[in-house]
């Protein structure tokens, strides 16, 4: 990958399948990419990856770039989505996350308590903050040399939040959840401003060449009915109407905006009036389910169980021409319910992505 410094003049896009499925336009084959396709499930990705701490990958647009297109040299993916991490929206607001082996990420000081807020940035910058990855975006953007679409992403206030709180991943999130019950109001603090810097950190990622949008509240499931309403809905909403109205006043293209909450199917109808183009789903609900709650205006996208790619390819088939008889095919974007695991075998992501492609295209002919 060459740098290019002008973000403009981007090479013209080949294979614009994923946007019109997204925008609900017909397409000729249902379109697939997987979350995590850029991942140590590859071996180039190992190989690559081995020198540098991660975070350190993370800021480089150079190897960000190279990370993302691993994955299409291998498969015809029908997107791509910029190699980064949610995390780094923590670090933007100055906290200090660092990646240990075998664990994970972790903070090296969680907030604890409500004083704690004070020490985060209250005003953003997040070209300063994040320029990095807006580099990696534009440089990928012109690499891809019009290939396939490029998706950029965020981690959603809530999930953010839990991670903040309890310092690395958990089980039960139960530190943060307690903020919620104990501390509402510092709650909803902290959500807004995280809030704020994601829209702009979405914006900014347009501006750099991002094509689509995906936000990830991948800690819905932690969440009841009640608390999801209160404190991960109305953020999600707030973000997909602020990114759009602020697109509109920059004059940036309205990118379209995919919604994965994972495990909340219990808030499915809200999260389809919610202002995004996509929904995506976790694997744990039936395809014709997923469609009689969110409706006819959204575009589902989803739900192989991941470890569905351990079984045989034929099997691998199988399970995806089921899968596309429970959707269909048009409005409708193929992916895994979540993301690859670092010891599944690429040659079962390359059956997965073709029998997408072959299945697809043998229903729409019939």
């Amino acid at each position: 990958c060459s740098f290019v410094r002008s973000p403009k003049g981007f090479p013209k896009l080949k294979n614009d399948t994923f946007l019109r499925a997204a925008r609900g336009e017909e397409t000729e084959h249902t379109p697939v990419w997987c979350m995590r396709q850029a991942g140590r499930y590859l071996p180039e990705f190992r190989e690559t990856r081995a020198a540098q701490d991660f975070f350190a990958t993370c800021r480089s647009p150079k190897l960000c770039c190279e990370l993302t297109l691993q994955p299409l040299r291998r498969f015809p993916l029908d997107a791509a989505i910029i190699f980064s991490d949610i995390l780094v929206v923590p670090q933007a607001l100055g906290m200090e996350v660092v990646m240990v082996p075998g664990k994970g990420p972790m903070f090296t000081e969680p907030l604890k308590e409500v004083e704690d807020l004070l020490k985060l940035r209250q005003k953003v910058d997040v070209t300063a903050e994040l320029g990095y990855v807006f580099q990696a975006i534009t440089l990928t953007r012109h690499s891809l040399e019009g290939r396939v679409p490029l998706i950029g992403f965020s981690g959603a206030p809530w999930t953010l939040m839990s991670y903040m709180i309890e310092g690395g991943g958990s089980t039960t999130m139960a530190k943060a959840k307690s903020w919620l019950y104990r501390h509402p109001e510092a709650s909803h603090r902290l959500l807004r401003l995280l809030a704020d810097v994601i829209t702009d950190y979405l914006v900014g990622q347009v501006a750099a060449g991002a094509q689509a949008l995906q936000l990830f509240e991948s800690h819905a499931g932690h969440l009841g009915p009640e608390q999801f309403q209160d404190f991960a809905l109305p953020y999600i909403r707030d973000i997909a109407q602020a990114v759009k109205s602020k697109l509109k006043e920059e004059a940036l293209p309205l990118v379209p905006m995919i919604i994965f909450a994972k495990d909340a199917h219990y808030a499915l109808r809200d999260l389809a009036h919610a202002g995004y183009e996509v929904v995506g789903l976790d694997w744990t609900i039936r395809p014709q389910e997923a469609r009689a709650q969110t409706g006819k205006d959204v575009t589902l996208q989803g739900n192989l169980d991941p470890c569905a790619l351990y079984a045989p390819k034929e099997k691998i088939g199988e399970l995806v021409k089921k899968m596309l008889e429970g959707f269909g095919t048009q409005r409708y974007i193929a992916n895994l319910g979540h993301g690859l695991y670092p010891d599944m075998s690429p040659e079962h992501v390359g059956a997965f992505v073709e029998a997408v492609h072959a299945h697809s295209r043998h229903i729409n002919k019939h």
